[in-house]
C-alpha cells in the first residue's frame, strides 16, 4: 500500500482560493500605499511588465502544475465563463474614467464597451446551461475584447501617456493587475478544454 497521498480537488481548490485573495490583496496594497502609482510616475512600462505577468503566470501554472489544472477543471466550464461578468461594472468605469477625462478616451471606449458585451454575453448563463458551441463563442468574442483592449492599454502605457496613471489608482488597479490576468488565463484555459473535447 503506497503511503504517497494526493491532494484533492477540494483541498486544491482552497490553495487557489487563498492564492487568488492574496493576489487581489496584493494589488490593492500596492495601490492603496502609492507603490504603483510611484511606479507609473517613474516607469509606465514596469506596470505594462506587471500586466503581462499577471497573465502568464496563471496560465503557466494551469498547464505546468497538475494540481493547479485539476482545482481549476473542477470549477467546471460554466462557472469559468459567468465569472466574466464582472467585466460589466469594469467595463462601465473604463467608460466613466474615458468620459471624465480621466483616461485616453480611445482606450476607454474599446476597452469599455467590449468589456460590457463580454460581460453580457457570459450572464446569458446565469439561468440556462450552455453547449460546447455557445461556450466557444462566448469566449472567442470575449478573449478578441480581451487581446483588443489589452493591446491598446499597452500601446498607450508603452507611449507613456499621463492619464494611464490612473490604472495605478483604486478601483482600477484591481482591472489590469488582477482581473485581466484571471480573465485572459481563463479565457485560454475553457477553450483548450473544448479543444481537447473535440479531438
Amino acid at each position: 500500500m503506497s503511503n504517497t497521498t494526493q491532494s484533492s480537488p477540494g483541498t486544491s481548490q482552497h490553495g487557489l482560493l487563498i492564492a487568488v485573495v492574496l493576489w487581489g490583496a496584493l494589488v490593492i496594497a500596492a495601490s492603496a500605499t502609492g507603490v504603483l502609482g510611484a511606479l507609473g510616475q517613474h516607469f509606465m512600462p514596469g506596470f505594462a511588465i506587471l500586466v503581462v505577468i499577471g497573465i502568464v503566470v496563471p496560465t503557466v501554472s494551469y498547464f505546468s502544475f497538475p494540481s493547479v489544472r485539476n482545482a481549476v477543471d473542477a470549477i467546471g466550464l460554466r462557472r469559468l465563463t459567468l465569472f466574466h461578468v464582472w467585466r460589466i461594472p469594469a467595463g462601465g468605469l473604463f467608460l466613466y474614467y474615458a468620459s471624465s477625462g480621466e483616461l485616453p478616451l480611445l482606450f476607454g471606449l474599446i476597452a469599455g464597451v467590449g468589456d460590457v458585451l463580454a460581460g453580457l454575453g457570459a450572464a446569458t448563463l446565469l439561468n440556462r446551461q450552455a453547449t460546447e458551441t455557445q461556450l466557444r463563442r462566448i469566449h472567442l468574442f470575449g478573449f478578441a475584447d480581451f487581446i483588443t483592449a489589452v493591446g491598446t492599454g499597452l500601446t498607450f502605457t508603452l507611449l507613456n501617456d499621463p492619464l494611464m496613471v490612473t490604472l495605478t489608482t483604486l478601483p482600477m488597479a484591481l482591472i489590469p493587475l488582477f482581473g485581466v490576468g484571471l480573465s485572459g488565463a481563463s479565457h485560454i484555459i475553457v477553450l483548450s478544454q473544448l479543444k481537447r473535447r473535440s479531438v
